[in-house]
């Protein structure tokens, strides 16, 4: 178990713009897509990683982070808790006790569901099992016991695998991306909310009827509606909102902001782009190795990184809009103490299953939005003392920060409602999400079997 541990702990320590390319590889080899044609898509995959964590990284968690921190300052605004970002918190996460294990078994857990049709998604996008260490890392410490930490852990994969099952169709049609499917904790954990607003949203007369089509908006408007030109003035406003002059000084210049979050709306979706290049060939070898040697089993999908969806002209155009929001959010709500700063630049990565649940309907993901962030700034408020002791347990250095926080995946809700479970007789609590888990899997498992003898009758 140990050298388990250990080599995947190495393989993870590469960083995902390695790991899947080897991973996609593996899996394109074993469903027939040869060699050659296996290791490109791959590659493709780890450059399109590797463009797309520069733009995020340095345009929206550099740039846009620095404006936001200058905008405080300026104004004076006090807030006591730092939101270092999800590179700290996946760094937190896997440097935990639970994080050690969590590739080898968060890979067990799928592989058993997969056998037991109560998943259809083969989650290759391993990297991203920090999402679940992340919320069992919370427990660990709510409840001291590690065994908990863990089986929060578990509780968290199987209901996001569940999650990343039910949206594949919506995914499929919104992003054009055939047999995949996106399990990723963070995203997976706004679905469940998108649908409850969307279902209340369509019984309320005249506000059901509302709908910003975003796209024929930006036709509408011409050369004003066009992304570039949106992010850009979001980018104007918010360095001068920082206190940024024309030209640069002590400071940049708000102009040099306003390009670099015009640019942001260009190369997301270009490096988006790349990553489905990738994806298709080893989805295609899935699909068709899937219907060949298991027919009885309906769809299988290749659950992926939400980073395939963040280039999407509604989620970018909407996560832009809410970057101030979110900041003003932060300074007007009474009781929260998180300033958003780093984890900025991951609102896309919220928007990816909210835009084709609401059917890319711009009034409704904007009004949806605006809810969960600030609910998430609370969440993240109340998270905030677990996950500075999680940092301080693995000796994170939160660069002089009394208390730290993060947007991904400290305002995560369904971390949340774990951890919070969790903490309920000691770890009793979690029997409630255990069993959720439970009967949520056993309902999938009915679904897929359903579908799959609908298409065995169709052949």
């Amino acid at each position: 178990m140990d050298a388990i541990v250990v080599f995947f702990g190495g393989v993870s320590s590469l960083g995902v713009s390695v790991v899947m390319p080897i991973v996609l590889t593996i899996i394109g080899v074993c469903f027939g897509a040869g060699f050659g044609k296996s290791l490109k898509a791959g590659l493709t995959v780890g450059i399109g990683f590797i463009g797309l964590n520069l733009v995020i990284n340095q345009l929206m968690g550099t740039d846009l982070a620095t404006g936001v921190t200058a905008m405080v300052n300026r104004f004076g605004l006090q807030l006591s808790v730092m939101d270092v970002g999800w590179p700290a918190a996946s760094a937190i996460a896997m440097g935990s006790v639970v994080g050690t294990i969590i590739i080898p078994l968060g890979l067990l857990v799928n592989v058993l569901m997969l056998l037991t049709n109560t998943t259809q998604t083969a989650d290759v996008d391993i990297w991203n099992y920090w999402h679940f260490a992340f919320t069992g890392s919370l427990v660990a410490i709510v409840t001291n016991s590690v065994a908990f930490g863990i089986a929060a852990a578990i509780i968290n994969e199987v209901v996001v695998l569940v999650l990343g099952d039910i949206t594949a169709d919506q995914v499929e049609k919104s992003l054009g991306l055939p047999g995949v499917s996106i399990p990723h904790g963070f995203s997976g954990a706004y679905a469940p909310i998108a649908m409850a607003f969307n279902k209340l949203i369509d019984m309320i007369p005249g506000v059901r009827d509302i709908n910003i089509n975003v796209r024929t908006m930006q036709q509408k408007f011409g050369v004003f509606g066009d992304p570039v030109l949106l992010g850009t003035a979001i980018g104007i406003i918010i360095g001068i909102l920082a206190g940024y002059g024309f030209l640069p000084g002590e400071n940049p210049s708000f102009l040099t902001l306003g390009v670099s979050m015009g640019a942001v709306m260009v190369l997301i979706p270009k490096m988006a782009a790349l990553l489905m290049e990738g994806l298709l060939p080893i989805s295609d070898a899935a699909q068709t190795f899937i219907q060949k040697h298991f027919q009885n089993r309906g769809k299988i999908y290749i659950g992926l990184d939400s980073a395939v969806g963040t280039g999407h002209p509604v989620t970018l155009t909407l996560s832009l809009i809410l970057v101030p929001v979110t900041v003003f959010l932060a300074f007007i709500l009474p009781g929260n103490k998180v300033v958003p700063l780093v984890d900025l630049a991951v609102i896309p990565y919220m928007f990816v299953l909210i835009t084709p649940i609401v059917e890319e309907n711009g009034f409704r993901g904007l009004l949806i939005g605006i809810i969960i962030i600030a609910v998430g700034l609370y969440i993240a408020t109340d998270l905030a003392p677990y996950i500075t002791s999680a940092a301080a347990q693995v000796g994170f250095d939160m660069g002089g920060a009394a208390s730290i926080s993060s947007i991904c995946d400290g305002a995560n809700p369904l971390s949340w409602i774990i951890v919070r479970l969790g903490q309920l007789g000691n770890g009793i609590g979690l029997v409630v999400p255990a069993a959720g888990a439970v009967a949520l899997a056993i309902w999938n498992r009915m679904r897929i079997m359903k579908e799959a003898a609908e298409l065995h009758a169709a052949e």
